[in-house]
């Protein structure tokens, strides 16, 4: 009984040794935390700041800084510049890059004018240290970015300068800290200089031109194993860090720069995206958090008026600093003051590289143990300021609805429904990730997904493998976080069935497999996509993918004269633009120039960031001539009609069969416009009589308005 005892007193002997209890405490911090802040409106990255400082080595000494902790730390901290960076809008940050450099410049060099006067003449600092010290108030770590994207405006013009503004002034000050510590050991020379600059040029070349390359070719070789997706991913940043390293950087720089090497190689609403954000929001970010409140010592404070006054000093400058620079921004570009505090929110943080700054400068003694205290202090301090600043920030955003002015939809799609109608399961993972690519992130409504088995002797038997094949689809689908809904039914024929099962949950959009060859009795009765646009008037898209997204390079829309007439017309033209942003590839449009005015104008109020380009082409009756326009590695788009609409031709008939002899191993999206206002199926009783309804409304308006 007494070595029992003995047993569980000496696991429980501070600081803790046993490797199991040890993380067993570190989760119930990460489960608990944010529980226990939230009735208290206190965001939960705080609460794990302050659990690190209580059982860390200057608190209650339940843990210590061991290499256990360093390393989940440093996991941790080059997780969130790599997510960072991998979900940075390329386009968008394109679009703002001036506004990015403007803002890095900003926050690098305000902090540093403030910093370098404040350290020499008040606080009496050499030349050296003060300069150190300045270029410490520079930097900041994007310990808030996780609550940005909790609120999903991480898209935000505000949120990408920012990003874009943390890679330029981090960078600028490590290699500021590089070269003060080679005047501090004499080593500053030309040759320096050289070394510096090659390995800098080697990294980016490896970065950008070598792992590109490797990633694409094995997630295209790879792309069904999904475990070796991550792990590769996961490989790819830390060889990425050790690289930096090399080249006389921090490792979080390289880190920031695998996330933009791999950004256009992992769509953002991705199951590969969805495991890497899972993953390190749930265990390696915590962790970093909780590492950082485990250096604190909040008993700096009774070391003396000198170290006092010094970290209030710091802490100060280094607020103002970035408050200044945030406020000078948000004057340039007329930003509002929800986006202003969320400038500051983000970059006001100082944690990673502030460490690697002042603990560089405290090992080549340049700094003393007074600015190393009152920096380790600047750290919780601005943490918390920075916490609540963002989220306060985002809050104030999202209700006043700033984030809808980046990203205007004109179609409103709060209520958007989308159905997908299975028949051959060989192709239903790519046209499912193009549903969840396509579908807007404002709707909560699911995904449908339904199969339609035909009423004859074998029903009984093909239901039950509709429903285990829907079963696997909920499986897959799961790995995304793509919600679902679905439904197994028996009907006469097929068409019958998915047009009843779109109207049952309102169907915006109806995505179907690519048709079959016909046999006799689908001729004679009528084949069942034609079938099917004759029962519905949803906007309906015929879905044909033989290779993986990641192979495409961009996407070609051809649209016949009149499409800006037809009443889907928004809708598609939103969707290209989403699956665009999602796979990070340019557009063109292949278009007569009255439809590529109009396209033009709607993209200016979509305030599209996606590279647009047009080509005209007028011979619409010669559909042959399109053959020229196409491009390798492109998906391609053709935008059709349903017969009597406004932009049909004789020339559209059949051309799914004349596409899959041209397109035969290609991504080819088949498009058929909604012919109703509101892109739902179920206003009219009966669909035939719709278009010659909404003929006689319009002659019956023109006909008022002449009156």
């Amino acid at each position: 009984m007494n070595k029992t005892f003995e047993h569980i007193s000496h696991a429980f002997e501070a600081p803790l040794q046993n490797p199991v209890l040890i993380f067993s405490l570190v989760l119930f911090i990460i489960l608990l935390s944010p529980i226990v802040l939230r009735p208290i409106k206190v965001p939960g990255i705080i609460g794990l700041i302050i659990s690190g400082v209580i059982i860390g080595p200057h608190g209650l000494n339940w843990l210590e800084k061991n290499s256990a902790i360093t390393l989940f730390s440093t996991i941790g901290l080059l997780y969130i510049m790599f997510i960072a960076g991998l979900e940075l809008d390329m386009n968008e940050f394109k679009k703002t890059k001036n506004k990015s450099l403007l803002f890095g410049f900003l926050t690098f060099i305000v902090p540093i004018s403030i910093g370098y006067p404040v350290c020499h003449f008040l606080l009496g600092y050499g030349v050296l240290p003060s300069l150190l010290i300045s270029s410490m108030f520079a930097t900041h770590t994007l310990v808030s970015y996780p609550i940005v994207n909790s609120y999903g405006i991480s898209k935000m013009e505000a949120v990408a300068i920012t990003i874009g503004g943390t890679i330029l002034t981090d960078t600028a000050v490590l290699i500021i800290l590089a070269v003060i510590t080679g005047v501090s050991q004499g080593n500053i020379g030309n040759e320096f200089w050289i070394t510096l600059a090659i390995s800098f040029a080697i990294f980016l070349f490896i970065m950008f031109g070598v792992i590109p390359r490797i990633a694409k070719w094995f997630f295209e070789r790879l792309g069904s194993e999904k475990t070796s997706n991550y792990i590769f991913v996961l490989s790819v940043v830390f060889f990425a860090a050790f690289l930096a390293e090399i080249a006389g950087l921090e490792p979080i720089i390289g880190a920031f720069v695998a996330g933009l090497a791999l950004n256009k190689l992992i769509p953002h609403s991705s199951a590969l995206m969805n495991r890497i954000e899972f993953i390190g929001n749930a265990i390696f970010i915590p962790f970093f958090l909780i590492s950082v409140g485990m250096i604190v010592d909040v008993s700096v404070i009774l070391k003396g008026p000198q170290a006092l006054i010094i970290a209030g000093t710091l802490t100060v400058v280094a607020i103002v600093g970035k408050y200044v620079a945030a406020w000078l921004t948000q004057i340039v570009f007329k930003y509002s003051r929800g986006q202003r505090n969320l400038i500051f929110g983000l970059s006001s943080a100082h944690a990673a590289a502030t460490l690697a700054v002042i603990m560089v400068g405290h090992k080549n003694g340049i700094i003393d143990e007074n600015v190393l205290n009152g920096t380790i202090l600047l750290i919780l301090v601005t943490c918390i300021v920075a916490t609540v600043v963002t989220g306060n920030a985002s809050r104030k955003v999202v209700m006043d609805g700033e984030q809808d002015e980046e990203h205007t939809d004109v179609v409103k799609e709060k209520d958007e429904n989308i159905l997908i109608s299975i028949a051959n399961m060989d192709n239903m993972e790519p046209i499912l990730d193009f549903s969840t690519y396509i579908k807007s992130k404002k709707c909560s409504y699911p995904v449908s997904i339904v199969s339609v088995v035909k009423d004859n002797e074998q029903a009984q038997l093909n239901m039950s493998k509709a429903r285990k094949n829907l079963d696997n689809m909920v499986r897959y689908a799961s790995g995304s976080e793509t919600s679902v809904s679905i439904s197994a039914t028996i009907d006469l024929n097929i068409a019958s069935g998915v047009a009843r099962s779109a109207k049952e949950v309102s169907a915006n959009c109806i995505v179907l497999g690519w048709p079959s060859a016909a046999n006799f009795m689908d001729k004679f009765v009528g084949e069942k996509t034609e079938s099917i646009l004759n029962r519905t008037s949803a906007n309906v898209m015929l879905c044909h993918f033989k290779k993986p997204f990641i192979s495409n390079k961009s996407i070609i829309v051809f649209a016949p004269p009149m499409c800006e007439a037809e009443f889907g017309f928004e809708y598609w033209l939103e969707k290209v633009v989403k699956l665009a942003q999602e796979l990070s590839i340019p557009i063109t449009f292949v278009v007569d120039e009255r439809s590529a005015a109009a396209i033009e104008e709607h993209l200016v109020e979509l305030k599209n960031s996606v590279p647009v380009t047009f080509k005209h082409y007028n011979a619409w009756d010669n559909l042959q001539g399109l053959k020229a326009f196409k491009e390798e590695g492109a998906m391609f788009i053709f935008v059709s009609a349903r017969n009597g609409e406004v932009s049909y031709r004789d020339s559209l008939d059949g051309l799914a069969k004349k596409l899959d002899r041209i397109y035969a191993n290609e991504n080819l999206v088949l498009v058929f416009p909604s012919r109703i206002e509101n892109a739902h199926i179920d206003v009219y009783e009966d669909v035939e009589a719709a278009p010659i309804f909404r003929k006689i409304s319009k002659e019956i308006g023109n006909m008022f308005n002449k009156g």
